[in-house]
């Protein structure tokens, strides 16, 4: 009955997910299913001082609130300063605009180095959107082609694979685990080399599709959404990019120095940089600084909450069945870690809760058993986001609401711009870490 009730709550996570509330909401309630279905002590296992859904949660926001506060301050930075225009502006100055497919990989070169110079994924598709919405206008493509770059942008390589980002999909196993964020480079940059690739192909494929089909701007598009709004006055590429470069900088050296807190320090720092460099182009310090940390308060307890309800999952006795499952697979236990983080990724919509409970529940019994931390790092973080890309995640959600896209005429593109990459790298991953680590 207790394995059940485990399997009924996560049934009920994805379809109210999928039906719009709140995983703040959801979690708790599918945890109150745990813990009646398993026999818990009701109390001690939602809001008890000791292991419960509550010191679950309080815990995630003690470990990460520093890395989502920092992360949401210098995106409000880069976003009002009007430095990410100027980097787009830059990265399309290069590939130029005449031509569509140029315009694609445009988006997803601006998308991946927003992310992994820190920028919150949210912000990146307000900062996108409406810098690619008159381009495929003017070039009439189908506006739902839109999704494929900016999802290969931010939910592949720069989440999970490219050793130093500073995703919290790379920060969370440093915590369970004592890595750096540069673990296992070597899984890192091969995974990432097979993703970019995957993800052009992909790219190529779809938009030569969707030019055969005669699909056109219109098909999809609806005026009144994402309009442009650009500033007139900018900093220049140097000085946009110059607090992403100090950030990049500060989190390699300080890994290979193997200094704590590492990513706090490379955001406080940019942060800084961003103050001083973007002065005459923020119309409020206080403001970006405002609005940053009331920004950072919505994602972190999505996924504090998530990470929460693992905990109560951890804690009830029919999950000793799940376990003993998922740990009795057969071959490499990286095999078998690969199963458990991509399995609670798509569970929970999220890579980070995904990841979160899969740490929680996983990592003491794994390194235990000898697995090298490094890789465990990598493959965990890698394998969480292969099928976040399903209908009930938030940034489906969110960049649907953006562009006026829907299920229908732009989900296939989601799922595949972020399942393709991310599966065929965490097989290229998987393979070396069996190899060499």
């Amino acid at each position: 009955m207790g394995t059940i009730g485990i399997l009924i709550a996560i049934a009920l996570i994805v379809i109210l997910a999928m039906k719009g509330f709140s995983i703040v909401f959801i979690a708790p309630l599918a945890s109150i299913v745990v813990i009646v279905t398993n026999g818990m002590n009701f109390f001690p296992s939602l809001i008890g001082n000791e292991t419960s859904f509550m010191t679950g949660l309080t815990g995630f926001l003690i470990n990460f609130f520093g890395v989502f506060l920092l992360g949401a301050i210098l995106a409000q930075y880069i976003e009002k300063s009007g430095a990410a225009q100027a980097i787009a502006e830059k990265v399309l100055s290069i590939t130029g605009t005449e031509k569509p497919f140029s315009v694609l990989i445009a988006i997803y070169a601006i998308s991946a180095i927003l992310t992994f110079g820190g920028i919150s994924l949210f912000v990146v598709l307000f900062v996108v959107v409406p810098l690619a919405k008159p381009l495929f206008k003017q070039l009439n493509i189908g506006w739902n082609l839109v999704v494929i770059p900016v999802f290969m942008g931010i939910g592949t390589f720069t989440m999970t694979m490219l050793p130093g980002t500073p995703s919290i999909q790379n920060v969370v196993p440093t915590t369970y685990l004592g890595t750096t964020l540069t673990a296992a480079p070597l899984m890192g940059i091969a995974a990432t080399i097979v993703a970019i690739v995957v993800g052009i192909f992909y790219l190529r494929y779809a938009l030569n599709k969707s030019l055969a089909n005669g699909e056109t701007f219109a098909t999809y598009a609806q005026e009144d959404k994402g309009k442009a709004i650009l500033k007139e006055k900018i900093p220049s590429f140097f000085i946009s990019i110059l607090p992403i470069l100090i950030l990049i900088i500060i989190i390699f050296t300080g890994s290979a120095m193997k200094v704590a807190n590492i990513v706090l320090i490379g955001l406080a720092a940019a942060i800084i940089v961003s103050a001083a460099c973007f002065h005459k182009y923020i119309p409020s310090h206080k403001a970006a600084l405002s609005l940053g940390a009331n920004g950072s308060i919505t994602p972190i307890f999505f996924t504090a909450t998530t990470v929460a309800f693992g905990v109560v999952i951890t804690m009830a006795p029919g999950f000793k069945v799940i376990s003993d499952f998922i740990l009795g697979i057969p071959g490499n236990p990286l095999i078998s870690l690969t199963v458990a983080s991509a399995a609670l990724g798509a569970i929970t919509g999220s890579s980070s809760g995904g990841l979160g409970i899969a740490m929680e529940a996983f990592a003491q019994s794994y390194l235990a058993m000898g697995v090298n931390p490094d890789a465990m790092h990598r493959i965990s973080a890698i394998a969480s986001s292969v099928f976040t890309g399903l209908p009930h995640a938030g940034a489906i959600l969110s960049l649907f609401a953006l562009t006026g896209l829907n299920h229908k005429n732009a989900f296939k593109y989601s799922f595949y711009s972020m399942t393709l990459p991310n599966i065929i790298g965490l097989i290229v991953a998987l393979v070396i870490g069996i190899m060499f680590y």
